[in-house]
């Protein structure tokens, strides 16, 4: 299946900067890089790849790279490794720049393009004769030493993204590949000022898109985008970026071309235009990692399913021990069974609803830990009403208690407590918490574990409502241990008499 009209990819990015002069053989390296991927690899590089190369290595009048650092954003699976390939193997036998350097989040993934490199090394006749013969070996691997050699002294070297990246090194080409997975600016700064002493330095950062994760990979984006919208700022950085625009659909052809510039040579049509039908129709989750892997969008956390804002401003230190009587505790168990929480809630005299943290359990094993010790825990918090979500990963603990309660175990249920699940709407639960906080009417004491998994929780659609969700690792079972104990503590009486438990419906 292939797209209306013979559509192919985008060979020119939708945004990047443009020269400072006319790119010729004597302007720019990239024409020589094209001529020695066609004609001593004998492996072309695809149009997108040319225009890039020929753009990217634009000379200034003294001969130094016109970009010392560029930023290069394409979708997935359009032949990165290839290019970056090509790049290093030029640099070292061609230009001969002394030491290049491949930086990567894993040492795999840097070797992927390395371990390439030296194939292309060893079964090119022309580069062969380029090998030392003897002692040093043109390829060393292990000690933390994984590098090519060649007979003219340059070396082509990898590391993983850590901060000793770099250290002590003098960098003439730097590649950080994936560098929308540096959350940090350790690698980069390890890394990047080891060019410092080289005037003819110039490092390739480039990547799939980001999330508000990629701090180094958004912080040259926004850069490099102030200065082609108002000419201030480093002149010295390039942006060329392979992306669809924003607010297009993501099955829209045209969007996906431009993103994918290998469309309709490389990649198949089918290949792309299937996944994004299903992820459009998914919604959510599903379209917003589309849109980041194939798209090339940059898009923020996708819907914040609790305001930060109104989370930080519910901060009121405090605990539960006026309102003892009036506690509902929640378990809450998460869908990898690795994390396993205990929150307590309470509606004040004021009527807002305080939550507090009581236990959490992490790891193997982590629930029937959990199921051990409950009881001890309700003995000595001594709630009304101790609660749990059903339909979701805490049944199989919650039958157990079950269990426990038929065969009038010891100490299960502890006296005076009542124990029933959280029957009915959970999207309720969900979003009637958010929209609490919204409202000043939930405070919290700033527990860590509460505040990490509020920060990551996003809103998983379901039908017209929604649920807590979390895109990529980590867990929300404290976000919803903490709005089903809220609910809870809201739904028993206020009046004095039997507690019990009200059911949302």
């Amino acid at each position: 299946m292939g797209a209306p009209g013979g559509l192919l990819g985008s060979t020119e990015p939708r945004l990047w900067t443009p020269p400072l002069r006319p790119l010729t053989e004597e302007t720019s390296y990239g024409f020589a890089v094209v001529a020695f991927a066609r004609d001593v690899l004998g492996m072309p590089l695809d149009p997108w790849e040319e225009w890039l190369v020929i753009h990217a290595g634009e000379m200034l009048e003294d001969g130094r790279p016109r970009f010392r650092t560029l930023l290069v954003l394409v979708a997935r699976q359009n032949g990165k490794t290839h290019l970056l390939t090509v790049l290093a193997l030029f640099w070292l036998f061609v230009e001969r720049w002394p030491l290049v350097l491949g930086v990567s989040t894993l040492l795999d993934y840097a070797k992927e393009a390395w371990d390439a490199a030296v194939q292309f090394a060893l079964d090119t006749p022309e580069l062969a004769e380029q090998l030392p013969v003897g002692r040093p070996s043109a390829v060393k691997e292990g000690n933390n030493d994984v590098r090519l050699l060649t007979s003219h002294g340059t070396r082509y070297k990898i590391a993983a993204a850590n901060r000793r990246a770099g250290r002590s090194l003098r960098i003439d080409r730097l590649i950080v590949d994936e560098v929308r997975e540096h959350q940090t600016r350790a690698v980069w700064n390890a890394a990047f000022n080891a060019m410092n002493a080289r005037p003819f330095g110039q490092c390739w950062a480039i990547s799939n898109q980001g999330d508000d994760t990629a701090i180094i990979l958004n912080e040259l984006r926004t850069s490099a985008l102030g200065f082609l919208e108002t000419g201030e700022g480093d002149q010295r950085l390039g942006l060329f970026e392979w992306s669809a625009p924003l607010g297009c659909e993501v099955d829209d052809p045209r969007a996906l071309a431009q993103a994918n510039p290998n469309a309709g040579r490389r990649l198949h049509w089918d290949d792309l235009l299937g996944p994004a039908r299903r992820a459009k129709k998914a919604g959510g989750e599903a379209e917003a990692d589309f849109r980041v892997e194939v798209l090339c969008q940059a898009v923020p956390k996708l819907r914040p399913a609790i305001d930060p804002d109104a989370w930080r401003a519910a901060y009121e230190l405090g605990d539960l021990a006026a309102v003892r009587s009036r506690v509902a505790v929640v378990l809450e168990v998460a869908p990898d069974q690795q994390h396993v929480t205990l929150y307590a809630a309470a509606v004040l005299p004021d009527g807002r609803a305080r939550v507090d943290f009581v236990k959490a359990w992490d790891g193997p094993g982590c629930g029937d830990r959990a199921q051990r010790e409950l009881p001890a825990l309700l003995e000595r918090v001594k709630p009304r009403a101790f609660g749990w979500l059903p339909n979701g990963p805490t049944a199989a603990l919650a039958a157990a208690l079950a269990d426990l309660r038929a065969k009038g175990r010891h100490g299960w249920p502890p006296p005076g407590v009542t124990v029933e699940e959280i029957r009915g709407d959970v999207p309720a639960v969900c979003m009637g918490f958010a929209q609490a906080v919204v409202a000043g009417q939930v405070v919290h004491s700033g527990d860590p574990l509460l505040d990490s998994q509020v920060a990551g929780a996003e809103q998983l659609p379901r039908g017209d409502a929604w649920v807590f969700s979390r895109r990529g690792d980590g867990h929300v079972d404290a976000v919803y241990a903490a709005a089903a104990a809220v609910h809870l503590a809201r739904t028993l009486p206020t009046s004095a008499g039997k507690p019990r438990v009200l059911v949302a419906r």
